[in-house]
């Protein structure tokens, strides 16, 4: 069974300009396909007690987005998605 593709945009502030989507854009996303996307972790690491939930979500985030071929920047200079969400992630 093929995933259905679902359309989001920074117009209609479903992602966010400094990378990943915002709160709208989950909710638009989890209605549309039945997932359970959540938002960034967006706190510092320091911040973060060691081992919790969110702690282990950020680091297989950034271990997962990390290894994803691509460039970190356009060819004007710059930063792409990519980017964008591994530094939002704090990666």
């Amino acid at each position: 069974m093929a995933k259905k593709s679902v359309s989001l945009s920074i117009g209609r502030g479903e992602k966010s300009k400094s990378g990943g989507l915002t709160s709208k854009g989950v909710r638009k996303y989890n209605r549309a396909t039945g997932g359970n996307l959540k938002t960034a972790v967006t706190t510092p690491p320091s911040k973060l007690k060691p081992g919790s939930k969110p702690a282990k979500r950020r680091a297989s985030f950034c271990s997962r987005m990390s290894g994803v071929k691509g460039p970190m920047k356009d060819e004007k200079g710059r930063p792409t998605r990519k980017a964008l969400a591994l530094s939002k992630w704090n990666c």
